[in-house]
């Protein structure tokens, strides 16, 4: 089986696909990922807005109903989840072919 073109993700869409699996507007999807990578990914605005045009794009993500009129909500589609599978999946197995050799 081939791979996906759209891999390997990166980590900042990694995280931003993981934070979507609740719908959520981009100021806490922003925090979420803060909180998810341990600190390690900081997004400014620019930067989350740029990303989250790209995998609405590929139908990763979607626009959903809101009740705050004033803000776009996202949620992760199924396409989204398959995507974000497949990379768990393959960092799982480049984990484990690599950890006898830290042992």
């Amino acid at each position: 089986m081939s791979r996906d073109k759209n891999l390997p993700l990166t980590e900042t869409v990694y995280y931003i696909l993981l934070a979507l699996m609740e719908p959520a507007h981009g100021y806490l999807i922003m925090q979420k990922v803060e909180e998810l990578s341990g600190g390690q990914v900081r997004m400014a605005a620019g930067t989350l807005y740029g990303a989250v045009e790209n995998l609405v794009k590929l139908k990763f993500i979607q626009p959903v109903k809101s009740e705050d009129s004033r803000r776009k909500v996202y949620a992760i589609t199924e396409k989204g989840l398959e995507i974000l599978r497949l990379d768990f999946e393959r960092m799982k197995h480049m984990i484990e072919v690599t950890k006898d050799t830290f042992r």
